[in-house]
């Protein structure tokens, strides 16, 4: 009942701010971002940062009929927010249509490459050269919330019996693979780095730092700007939205906008 309670209130907050302006006043549009998957889309001291976040936040100040907020919300939350129309837009999903039928995509905003960590205790006792295969009994973290693949894909994670290890955010999951408390970790190639760059940097993971090596490239994914099919009566400026922020999408590729923000987020 609680529970209940709390995402109605979540509902009726969205819903006002989201509510209809007044004629000639810009639209108030609330759109979420995962709080801890950086260096894409996270919270540093109180601001929601990142690639995914000075993407869309570019994207949208061409877009003056909107007035957006962007407000950070951790992962799994975000998309039951999407999933029963509390949320209006949340990024950056992979496009999994079959497996999340409530979302609608924006065109693609980045390319992420998915690949498999491991730790140096679980190469040390057999050979890690074919995925899923060579992981059977594996316990295999991802990221709250993630979907490793389709439903053909994680048949076949379940038929090699690898063992899928949930928990909140890239820098939790790289520690407890440096600790022994989880044998591999999927998650894409440059969030681990930037991660284990801060990791080191900071001294979390204990003198020396614990080895960890790439064994798999898996599939390249690409994130997006995701809105909820549900609730059209909430947003009925959906479809405008989705229209304009495409098309500013577009222009921010064409201009080389796009890449620029990802080399400047990289600097060290």
């Amino acid at each position: 009942m609680f529970k209940m309670a709390c995402l109605s209130a979540a509902f009726c907050l969205s819903a006002a701010a989201s509510a209809a302006a007044p004629a000639g006043a810009p639209q108030p549009v609330v759109l979420y971002g995962d709080d801890d998957y950086p260096p894409y889309s996270y919270v540093e001291h109180g601001q929601l940062k990142g690639i995914y976040t000075e993407i869309v936040r570019t994207a949208v100040q061409a877009m003056p009929q909107y007035q957006v907020e962007l407000r950070p919300v951790p992962w799994k939350r975000g998309l039951l927010m999407l999933q029963t129309g509390q949320a209006f837009g949340l990024y950056p999903p992979y496009s999994w249509r079959s497996e999340r039928p409530y979302v609608r995509y924006s065109v693609p905003l980045l390319m992420e490459q998915l690949v498999v960590f491991c730790n140096a205790e679980v190469m040390a006792k057999r050979a890690l050269q074919q995925w899923p295969a060579d992981y059977g009994g594996l316990h295999i973290g991802v990221n709250a919330g993630f979907l490793l693949g389709d439903a053909g894909q994680m048949a076949a994670l379940r038929a090699g019996k690898v063992v899928l290890d949930p928990a909140k955010g890239t820098r939790t999951n790289l520690l407890k693979l440096m600790r022994g408390r989880i044998d591999c970790y999927v998650s894409d190639r440059l969030s681990a780095q930037w991660e284990l760059q801060r990791i080191r940097r900071d001294g979390q993971a204990g003198a020396p730092m614990p080895a960890i090596h790439e064994t798999a490239q898996l599939d390249s994914q690409q994130g997006h700007l995701g809105f909820t099919a549900r609730q059209p009566d909430a947003y009925p400026y959906r479809d405008d939205f989705i229209e304009q922020f495409n098309a500013a999408i577009a222009r921010m590729q064409s201009s080389g906008e796009i890449r620029r923000i990802v080399d400047q987020a990289l600097l060290p």
